[in-house]
């Protein structure tokens, strides 16, 4: 499927073709992603980087530590602000993790999972019928 999005103020725009079996759509609750996001969990999509073109602007890329020692990259409009996408250091050649919200029509791209779900807020309803892991060590 053809998927197109962009950043809040529209000046950054991108394309991605995938099926929606070769991505996978998930929450993640680590401190990271909280803070980023500025709500109490991360959504995004992991594409293959191959399938993502950006078709209009120039993202700026803020690198640091995600707090496990790994280094983070996260694309974002140096005009409004928005996110676009994220990559560590060890997948930047294989994925790209978009932002969910600036996929402009998400269909077929519902989450599959969660990550660190041992930081969900309390009143946060755990989604059923998708895979939880409290952390990155239990497989």
């Amino acid at each position: 499927m053809h998927y197109t999005g962009s950043c809040y103020c529209r000046a950054i725009k991108y394309t991605f073709d995938v099926l929606p079996s070769e991505a996978r759509t998930s929450l993640c609750y680590c401190h990271n992603c909280k803070k980023f996001f500025g709500t109490n969990y991360g959504l995004t999509t992991k594409i293959p980087a191959s399938s993502f073109t950006i078709i209009e602007g120039d993202p700026k890329v803020h690198e640091a530590d995600n707090g496990s020692g790994r280094l983070l990259h996260r694309e974002f409009c140096e005009i409004c602000g928005g996110g676009i996408l994220e990559y560590s250091e060890q997948t930047k050649e294989h994925f790209r993790y978009i932002m969910y919200g600036t996929i402009d029509k998400p269909e077929g791209l519902d989450p599959k999972g969660e990550f660190f779900s041992r930081y969900r807020e309390e009143w946060m309803p755990e989604i059923k019928e998708i895979f939880h892991k409290r952390d990155l060590s239990n497989d």
